[in-house]
């Protein structure tokens, strides 16, 4: 996450003998053998089926930013989606077309007109049932077996248990709950009811961090002693990715302008034409293809802005949402929390819930690796400061978080001592270095980038040191370090096929509908409940320890299904959902 490219870059020929040589040549043999393609490469690696004979029907529950990634990351051949909910005509209209905001928004949210191959939105309603008022008329829809709850994050208890009293099968997008007691009790009710219960932490579903914990658990980089994990955003006011543009005057005026664009548009390519009429045929076609894609582009843009215009007509305050006063006195509306719902506690958990429950999940992910039980690793302490320097009192959530935590490492029962220290940071103002995790042990460190990329270092010092691979005394992989001029680093992993690394959307969605499709008791996605409720429990137990500035010890109950203790106080209660 601080490295030159050229630390990044140098060594890479090391690559095949440094990591994952048992998972690397069992990728390569099933692509010579022509077993998988990239988009078959999560079911042959995380061992479930290729495809499923009947795709799951689902229902897709709020399609705004990560519903319709998730939308663009599903596979037809195991799912189908025959409905959606959502309230806002802006985000139903991107289910359907994609996020025309950005090139990379159309990429990783295409919409269902491009995923099923649907040439109009009236084609594709023939096949996806749209509910725009009440989410319950999904959840009473007998086509829909299962759903994906891809709400704002107080909304996942109460959705996913109705949905799973409903007779559906639920995946939510992460974190598993608004609070601890919530989430308590939807994994009771998944228990109780027989419905398998499923939450987006999409690393769980990553080949780059899988083949990072075999790394680790193979010893290469020695003891590990400490991790360190980041998410930085350059956001500041007036430039925030969470203060969602809203339906005001300001956004109308950007439409009419955009309107006005358009019919200089169309008048220039008519004049053009005129102009260019006697020129080669070929020059022509090619100048009217230009003129066609600009005004494609900006009805696409005007389509987009109006549908999001549209927004203005939401009566937000009918679906729970409020009206009221902040702290600077200024008036925030309902429709406004509707839309910028992750700015206060009420409806979001801030930048723990949102990015650092990812970074502390993956950490998870890597000391777990190291037990011989295969349990999750579970923190002992979080000490965690924060605050809001940068933006206005229009927000509850902070500008910065920083937050430690001690884990037992391998040893800890007998020598209290052998704990792994994590350090997290996540702040807004300065992107430097981006996200991802440093882990680092007494032989070596591993580093993660914006899961697309590993590299793999001996010791501390990644500019004196080269690398290569040697069997140590136990007959185990070790790393062999040697002085040099200029250090080498190993990449590891960063690409298993040409092209991007999967971010493990995909392959959760397809696993998911696997298991729906083949029940047995040994058939559970990656983070079934028990995993997903301890990611909360850390993410959540960080923020009372920010809000009250103070060090605290986790409790075994806490990560306990059957446990009515919580680190809010509030003991589960499955009456409120009578």
């Amino acid at each position: 996450m601080y490295l030159s490219p050229e630390e990044k870059t140098v060594g890479q020929g090391n690559f095949q003998n440094a990591i994952g040589v048992t998972r690397r040549d069992f990728l390569k043999s099933g692509i010579v053998a022509g077993a998988v393609s990239g988009a078959g490469l999560g079911a042959m690696y995380f061992g479930y089926a290729a495809s499923v004979a009947n795709p799951l029907r689902v229902g897709f529950i709020g399609t705004g930013d990560e519903g319709n990634v998730l939308l663009g990351a599903i596979t037809p051949s195991y799912l189908q989606v025959v409905a959606i909910a959502d309230i806002r005509p802006y985000n139903i209209h991107r289910a359907f077309h994609g996020d025309h905001a950005s090139e990379n928004a159309l990429r990783v949210r295409c919409g269902l007109l491009t995923k099923y191959g649907w040439q109009t939105e009236d084609e594709a309603r023939k096949h996806v049932k749209v509910y725009d008022q009440d989410y319950r008329d999904l959840l009473k829809d007998p086509d829909v077996e299962a759903v994906v709850i891809a709400t704002p994050l107080h909304l996942h208890a109460q959705i996913a248990i109705e949905a799973m009293k409903a007779g559906k099968h639920v995946l939510t997008e992460k974190l598993m709950g608004h609070s601890v007691h919530e989430c308590k009790e939807m994994a009771r009710y998944s228990q109780h009811l027989g419905k398998i219960l499923a939450t987006g932490h999409q690393r769980h579903y990553s080949i780059l961090y899988d083949n990072a914990v075999d790394t680790i658990r193979r010893g290469l980089i020695g003891e590990i002693h400490s991790i360190r994990a980041q998410w930085h955003r350059d956001n500041l006011p007036g430039h925030d990715s969470w203060s969602l543009p809203l339906p005001d005057d300001k956004m109308a005026s950007r439409l009419a302008s955009l309107k006005k664009q358009l019919d200089i548009a169309k008048g220039l390519a008519i004049d053009d034409l005129n102009k260019e009429i006697s020129k080669l045929k070929a020059l022509k076609e090619e100048m009217e293809a230009a003129r066609g894609s600009t005004v494609d582009r900006l009805n696409n843009d005007i389509t987009q802005l109006a549908l999001q215009y549209m927004d203005h007509a939401v009566k937000a305050e009918d679906y729970g949402y409020e009206n009221i006063t902040l702290a600077d006195g200024s008036k925030r509306s309902a429709l406004e929390e509707l839309i910028r719902w992750r700015l206060w506690n009420r409806t979001g958990g801030g930048l723990m819930a949102e990015l650092g429950s990812h970074q502390m999940d993956a950490a998870g992910i890597f000391i777990s690796g190291l037990r011989q039980d295969g349990e999750k690793a579970l923190p002992l302490t979080v000490s965690a400061v924060g605050g809001r320097s940068l933006f206005p009192l229009d927000r509850d959530c902070e500008d910065h978080v920083y937050c430690v935590y001690e884990f037992p490492g391998p040893g800890y029962e007998s020598d209290p001592n052998k704990k792994i220290g994590v350090a997290y940071s996540s702040i807004n103002g300065n992107g430097f270095g981006g996200y991802g995790e440093t882990v680092m042990g007494t032989k070596g460190t591993l580093i993660l980038e914006r899961e697309q990329e590993a590299m793999l270092f001996s010791n501390s010092a990644p500019t004196t040191t080269s690398v290569s691979v040697t069997k140590g005394k136990g007959g185990g992989p070790t790393l062999d370090t040697t002085q040099s001029g200029g250090g080498e680093a190993a990449a590891v992993g960063k690409k298993a096929l040409d092209g991007p690394v999967s971010r493990g959307y995909t392959e959760e969605l397809e696993h998911w509908a696997w298991c729906i499709r083949n029940p047995d008791p040994k058939n559970l996605p990656r983070c079934h409940p028990k995993v997903a409720m301890g990611d909360a429990v850390i993410a959540l137990t960080t923020n009372i320890a920010l809000r009250e500035n103070r060090r605290i010890e986790f409790k075994k109950e806490w990560f306990e299904i059957d446990s009515d203790e919580t680190p809010e106080g509030v003991k589960p209660d499955l009456s409120r959902y009578a």
